[in-house]
């Protein structure tokens, strides 16, 4: 099938690229400063690099055209890595073979039985809970208080997705999750372009705090499934539909699987959209004349009144504020890494079997060829059909092709409606100097949180 493509690309040269040092190549570099060495590198090797990585190469691709050839031209040729030879790293152990790390038929099976938890009429039955719960926090808040807002908004949207989608309470929870989560994004961070990492079962100080906070997530999630298959009652939600699921031999899903497909939505479901909010209320802080014109927004739409679903097409603004934060802080900084099943040609450059490709909306989404002034907040850049102009791949926060997010709709009225229903009651401003510096790992985090005085 890809004889003639691979004739084409053994003939091709390698992508150009730094030379790194000896034995370790760039991976002190890219340790040191992610986002920084890789924008650099995109900046001045051109669309398609190659990267040093010790004995291995990283393959960079940073234009939309060839982002497209990876996830949808080419798409069947660039699997994700293989969980099963991930037996002993840490994405294995987090999220095991659920729906971000699973391939070929399996991940498509499993696709297939989580959809319609995220069918659109499912979705927007869960809208006025996500409003309930944002109330529930501003309750507790006062003006004049100062918070961290990314803990706020951690706290808050593991609340929304324990009850929308796993019919839970975690209230109690939230803290254990919270600190949990912290440990294994900080460790993921200190992998990140690590010429060796060590086996999960070796025991350093990193793998030790990693397997005690899975420990600590797992032991939140295995409780709430215990629980329900005590009931098993069909309640309607994303938890009923996965110990319900049957396939055609009659088989359902084991304890383990649906361990890992709950860790993975648990994860993906309330870490990334609180991202988004956190990013946001940081860059509004920067930006007084944005903020005013969505409070303006707010207050001719909803009067002071706690926004509904009806009201999503009536704040077009708060949608472009929440859609360009997206582009400057995505939420996923990278896609996970995608392998190549054979010698391929992308961009005129030869991408070896066997090597791994990333893409990055970091680097993509703030490319001047794409956006004019990228560095600058400006919602109304997306005012006038500027998504339509684009390239199709140099905006996508979600990702795209086949595993395209799941929960993409969900994520969007989500922030959507905290957001509104926040600023609908609360000037917020950065406590005065605050600086926020991203930290990417499995997601891009701010790492001094987001200090707010509340208004």
């Amino acid at each position: 099938m890809h004889t003639h493509s691979q004739s084409l690309a053994a003939q091709s040269p390698l992508p150009p690229g730094p030379r790194g040092l000896p034995l370790i190549g760039s991976s002190l570099s890219l340790a040191r400063d992610p986002l920084g060495f890789l924008t650099h590198t995109a900046r001045t090797y051109g669309d398609v690099v190659r990267i040093p990585l010790g004995s291995t190469a990283l393959y960079l691709l940073a234009h939309p055209a060839q982002i497209e050839e990876v996830l949808v031209t080419q798409g069947r040729s660039f699997p994700k890595e293989q969980i099963e030879n991930l037996r002993h790293s840490t994405d294995y152990l987090l999220f095991g073979t659920g729906l971000l790390t699973s391939n070929g038929d399996f991940w498509l099976r499993q696709r297939r039985l989580l959809q319609p938890a995220f069918h659109r009429q499912r979705i927007n039955a869960y809208a006025a809970a996500m409003v309930a719960h944002t109330e529930r926090m501003l309750a507790h808040w006062r003006p004049g208080q100062t918070i961290d807002l990314h803990e706020e908004m951690l706290g808050l949207t593991l609340n929304i997705v324990a009850e929308t989608l796993f019919g839970a309470d975690t209230t109690h929870d939230a803290a254990v999750v919270g600190k949990a989560l912290g440990a294994v994004m900080d460790v993921a961070a200190a992998e990140i372009g690590q010429p060796i990492t060590m086996p999960t079962y070796v025991p350093t100080p990193g793998n030790l705090r990693f397997r005690r906070a899975v420990h600590s997530l797992e032991s939140v999630i295995t409780r709430i499934i215990a629980e329900r298959r005590a009931d098993p009652a069909e309640r309607g939600d994303l938890l009923s539909m996965l110990l319900h699921a049957r396939d055609e031999d009659s088989t359902g899903m084991s304890d383990r699987q649906v361990r890992d497909e709950a860790v993975t939505l648990f994860l993906a479901g309330h870490e990334t959209t609180a991202l988004a909010l956190s990013w946001t209320f940081y860059l509004l802080g920067q930006y007084p004349q944005v903020a005013a014109r969505l409070h303006a927004e707010l207050a001719a739409v909803l009067n002071g009144r706690a926004p509904t679903l009806e009201d999503l097409p009536r704040l077009p603004y708060t949608g472009l504020v929440l859609k360009e934060s997206m582009r400057l802080y995505p939420p996923a900084w990278t896609l996970s890494t995608r392998v190549a099943d054979a010698d391929l040609l992308i961009g005129g450059y030869r991408i070896p079997q066997g090597s791994a490709v990333m893409l990055s909306q970091w680097i993509t989404h703030r490319d001047p060829r794409f956006f004019a002034d990228p560095e600058l907040f400006r919602p109304e850049r997306w005012e006038e059909g500027l998504e339509e102009r684009l390239p199709r791949f140099a905006y996508f926060p979600f990702g795209g092709g086949r595993r395209l997010c799941i929960g993409q709709s969900f994520a969007i009225m989500e922030a959507t409606l905290i957001l509104a229903t926040i600023l609908g009651r609360h000037k917020v401003a950065l406590v005065p100097g605050w600086q926020a510096t991203p930290q990417p790992s499995i997601t891009l985090r701010p790492r001094e949180g987001v200090r707010v005085v509340l208004g």
